[in-house]
């Protein structure tokens, strides 16, 4: 893939794809590209914050409501966890259990454990369970055999 960055100040930010033909890797990028600086709205303590998704640890649904978790906050948004997945991109954002989304590239260590489910440790050191009905989604999913 050839990438090249042209300075134009008259423009403003544009970006163009040129393929030989559209393939699922072609769309994805322009997926990734469109939500680039995407922000979901959430709320703490009364206020109001439009949250960058890159900060997003995992999200968390919780006798109905939905909550984001980053490395300093807690924030509840409006938004549903099927919306939510819907939304992100399905390569960093991966449904791990029935109530929870995780932030891939906020992992740094996976353990196996005896019941078949993963403990995923995530950043700022929480520990998630990968429920073992996503376990074979997610080894695919970052190229791991067995």
């Amino acid at each position: 893939m050839k990438v090249t960055i042209k300075n134009d100040i008259d423009s403003g930010t544009a970006v163009e794809i040129h393929c030989r033909e559209v393939t699922s890797e072609t769309e994805r990028l322009a997926r990734y590209i469109g939500r680039f600086d995407e922000r979901i709205t959430a709320t703490s303590k009364g206020q109001t914050y439009n949250i960058p998704v890159e900060e997003i640890l995992y999200i968390e649904s919780v006798d109905k409501k939905t909550f984001l978790y980053t490395s300093g906050n807690i924030l509840q948004t409006e938004k549903r966890l099927y919306e939510l997945e819907e939304l992100l991109d399905e390569k960093t954002f991966f449904r791990c259990s029935k109530s929870v989304i995780v932030n891939l590239n906020k992992i740094t260590k996976l353990k196996p454990e005896v019941t078949r489910n993963i403990l995923a440790t995530l950043a700022n050191g929480e520990v998630i369970v990968i429920s073992r009905r996503y376990v074979r989604q997610l080894k695919d999913l970052i190229g791991l055999d067995g």
